[in-house]
């Protein structure tokens, strides 16, 4: 009998351990343990897990302490809401570190345990800095120049707790503390509008920094600050000396504390970087290297007094995004001699980052790695596409061994020419390496199709080579910059890969800062052209896209609260210079890089697919007043909201008297004018039928190829599909000739989304080399409708966005005989994975707790679908589950 009862005892305690609610993920402003926030009013968010179905969070209870002292308690608070909960407690104090605890109830009567971080503020006001600028003052300290190397030295004399840098540069910085590197972030403080909005990193240095005497290295690079970008000569855009922004906070184990900054105590000189440039590349010679230049004992005797600079403080702030950091490396897999008798090696990637070398040989000797992202049908380096980036790094022997890398440059490529080895090239000494702004990777997805998986890695190649701390379009040539409709075209598929709430939050505050007084939005950010004041369709308007996008995709209702602002001068930009609500007028983009027609039998009669600048803009003028309509409606604008239903039926009805004719064609029988008339609602809806129609006859007259350009593509198969043509859809998708998406893939083996569908052509020779770049992001928003339609991830909008309210609806078509994806959700992991078999539908799903999903099932024969091994008996095709993993299977 005892025995029986221990029994029944182990067992509810087993079940009570395992449907315990846990917590996970716990982040402050989206960073896990961040260590220099300086928002005032910091936001929680965490995960729930659990091994039960259908847990949604009821209540929760946040605790905030500094040291012993509760600085606030929320309490028992009733909600559902897990994530982005504000602070509401005594104002933050610079410099400190907080404790935090959470626990949560949920509907099945389970308490969690309290789950415990810590976050760290940075400096609460601009007064909290007690450094100077420092600028190295030697002559050759200049655009094209040296690199200038500092240094300062100092001793504790107590027991250090801990230490804590916050630094900043104009120029890029590099830090050697005691000869050991300061953190794993690269080309910091990274790319901003730098005259109006400058980031500083904090980084805990308590491990380096030793009681008695110390050492402080740095190297300063000119970087985006002051190198040319756009064009040669094009430089000093921010300024003509590059300056050092440093100040130490150690505390000691009594409590006291002391600072270490940058003043005219330190010491600067030559280092052995005589030449470092963003799209020309970097010069080191290892002769010239001063070792140990950050230890106690090096000799600085002949180093010269730094420079004040009388720079401001007042447009610093703290970072609030991803730092640019190393990820992926590459062995060649190939060692190749051109026609020329070059020696060229192949890494088998197109990537951003750089070589590191690690090479003997005699002192003087000179080696020169060049960077291209293609060779030519002979097998030549390509450089023509480059234009005038000279993309070489340039080293020279110190007679030992040497190890090379760039420190203050990038560059996009997968092969390297080395020039100026003796002997036979050992390709173990070079190591490609890719860097990359370090969000976090969110999203998975794989069919059975092997050219649609390679689609997916070239889409996410893409991005990571572009997401270099700004959206860029390109990663080679002379231009690397943060275009905007690249930028916006891209964003929800971004969202999917990666995390990119904070790295976009970041770059909004640029452009807001760079709006032109009349509202409109420069063409890049950050404005390097400094010449725009006028906005073009597709492109100015990522300033009211994204910051919707980013709601939708995360959840992030203040980034647009913040935005609105911008978002609102933009489109009263738009509608100053619109004609009685008709958008006519202006530069315009169009439909950027649309199918061309050319000379090849293969595609004889098929003409260039060019559609009406002013149409596209017409069409995009809807777009953001119905996404300015949905941002009003989300921060309770309830008169805005009224003003832009009225403005978008003008501007409909403005549509349809200027591009419709008598017979319902539009006046650009393209595919992009029909797909963004259908996308975006100003087509009348008893044409909207006729107009798919014509959108499939255009699309079978190409032999159901693409024509579209940057701002029809990402909507062509999701128009496609809501309007009853997967299956045209499917047939572009699964394309594998030009003009397609696969065509790059399975003709020239390419690794990334190019910038045309043709940039290298069937023939082999390739595109206009002034505009032909082999990793340019933009074709890749197919991604979007990717993991919407094929695995059929998506989230509702409004108070479901973020995935708090989720629709799972795959599409199938094509061949595949089978998808699955995932994605990792600010509420957990998201996942749908189905296959054929013997006319069998097998679906299995994950939704996160403290969510609910809408699926809907791609089968007719409802009475067949079952769950585990009971009959769902399904009077329809969609239901609602909650949370947990499930299995479906139905026939077809």
């Amino acid at each position: 009998m005892k025995k029986n009862i221990l029994i029944l005892v182990f067992i509810c305690f087993t079940n009570m351990t395992f449907a315990q609610v846990e917590l996970r993920s716990l982040t402050v402003e989206n960073l896990s343990e961040p260590i220099g926030i300086e928002t005032k009013v910091p936001r929680f968010s965490w995960k729930l897990t659990s091994n039960k179905r259908d847990v949604k969070q009821t209540a929760y209870e946040i605790k905030v302490k500094e040291g012993n002292k509760v600085v606030w308690s929320s309490g028992k608070v009733t909600s559902e809401k897990s994530i982005f909960n504000k602070y509401q407690g005594v104002s933050l104090e610079s410099n400190t570190k907080y404790a935090w605890q959470i626990r949560v109830w949920d509907n099945k009567g389970n308490t969690s345990k309290w789950a415990k971080s810590t976050f760290e503020t940075a400096f609460m006001s601009s007064n909290d800095w007690k450094a100077s600028w420092i600028s190295s003052g030697l002559k050759n300290d200049v655009v094209d120049g040296i690199v200038p190397v500092f240094r300062k030295s100092f001793a504790t004399n107590k027991k250090i707790i801990s230490a804590k840098v916050y630094i900043t540069s104009r120029g890029l910085y590099e830090v050697k503390i005691n000869e050991k590197r300061m953190g794993d972030s690269y080309l910091a403080p990274g790319f901003t509008s730098y005259n109006k909005h400058l980031q500083y990193q904090t980084y805990n240095v308590t491990s380096l920094v030793s009681e008695g005497k110390n050492a402080i290295g740095v190297l300063l690079g000119s970087g985006w600050y002051r190198t040319s970008l756009v064009s040669k000569g094009h430089h000093n855009l921010y300024g003509k000396e590059t300056a050092l922004l440093f100040q130490m906070v150690i505390t000691y184990s009594d409590g006291s504390t002391e600072t270490v900054v940058s003043d005219d105590s330190w010491k600067a000189s030559v280092s052995h970087i005589t030449f470092s440039e963003i799209y020309d590349g970097e010069n080191q010679d290892a002769r010239l290297e001063q070792k140990n230049y950050s230890t106690v004992n090096f000799d600085d005797s002949k180093w010269t007094n730094v420079v004040i600079k009388d720079f401001p403080l007042n447009y610093i702030t703290a970072s609030i995004n991803e730092p640019i950091r190393k990820h992926e490396t590459f062995k060649p897999v190939k060692v190749l001699t051109s026609p020329k008798g070059e020696t060229i090696l192949d890494f088998g990637q197109n990537l951003v980052g750089w070589v590191k070398v690690n090479i003997q040989g005699k002192a003087g000797d000179q080696i020169k790695l060049s960077h291209v992202e293609m060779l030519d049908k002979k097998g030549v380096p390509y450089f023509e596409n480059l234009r005038t980036a000279k993309a070489q790094d340039t080293y020279i022997l110190s007679g030992g061994t040497d190890t090379f890398e760039p420190h203050f440059t990038f560059f996009g490529f997968r092969y390297v020419r080395v020039e100026g080895l003796t002997g036979k090239i050992k390709p173990e000494d070079f190591t490609a390496i890719a860097l990359y702004s370090d969000m976090k990777k969110t999203g998975t997805f794989e069919t059975s199709n092997s050219y649609v998986n390679q689609l997916q890695s070239n889409i996410q190649w893409g991005q990571k080579g572009n997401f270099l701390d700004v959206p860029t379009d390109c990663p080679q040539r002379d231009e690397r910059l943060g275009w905007t409709g690249d930028a916006e075209v891209f964003g929800r598929t971004a969202a999917y890969n990666f995390n990119t709430n904070q790295f976009f939050s970041k770059w909004l505050i640029d452009l807001a800062l760079d709006q032109n007084p009349n509202g409109s939005v420069p063409f890049v950010i950050p404005d390097v052209f400094d010449r725009n004041d006028s906005g073009a369709a597709g492109w100015s308007d990522s300033s009211i896209i994204i910051p919707y996008d980013l709601y939708v995709a995360f959840g992030d209702k203040d980034i647009v609260e913040r935005q609105y602002p911008s978002m609102k001068a933009y489109l009263d930009y738009v509608r100053s210079v619109a004609k009685n609500d008709l958008w006519n007028t202006g530069f315009q983009f169009g439909d950027w890089l649309s199918y061309k027609e050319d000379n090849s039998k293969e595609r004889a009669g098929l003409k260039s697919a060019d559609t009406n600048n002013f149409l596209v803009a017409q069409c995009f003028y809807a777009y953001n007043v119905q996404i300015m309509i949905k941002a009003a409606a989300l921060l309770g604008k309830t008169e805005e909201v009224k003003e832009y239903t009225a403005l978008l039926e003008r501007i409909q009805k403005a549509f349809q008297s200027e591009y419709i004719t008598l017979s319902g064609k539009l006046t650009s029988d393209t595919q992009t004018a029909y797909i963004l008339a259908l996308q975006f609602d100003v087509l009348p809806e008893n044409l909207r039928q006729q107009a798919v129609e014509r959108l499939v006859k255009n699309i079978e007259s190409y032999n159901f190829h693409l024509t579209t350009g940057f701002l029809g593509t990402p909507f062509l198969n999701p128009v496609l599909t809501r309007f009853g043509r997967n299956d045209v859809a499917y047939k572009l998708i699964l394309q594998d000739t030009y003009p397609s998406w696969l065509y790059p893939i399975k003709a020239h083996g390419a690794t990334t989304i190019w910038e045309r569908w043709d940039s290298k052509k069937p023939d082999g020779s390739f595109q206009d080399p002034s505009m032909t770049s082999f990793n340019h992001y933009a074709y890749g928003a197919v991604g979007d409708w990717m993991y919407r339609t094929i695995v059929g991830i998506d989230t509702e909008e409004a108070d479901g966005a973020g995935y708090k309210e989720i629709t799972i609806k795959p599409q199938i078509g094509g061949d595949l005989a089978y998808a699955k994806g995932s994605l990792e959700t600010n509420y957990g992991l998201l996942s749908s994975a189905w296959k054929i078999e013997n006319g069998k539908f097998i679906f299995d799903v994950e939704i996160p707790v403290n969510t609910t999903a809408t699926i809907e099932f791609p089968t007719e024969k409802t009475a067949t679908i079952t769950e585990g091994k009971m009959n769902l008996k399904a009077k329809s095709k969609s239901a609602r589950f909650g949370s947990g993993k499930y299995h479906f299977e139905m026939q077809l």
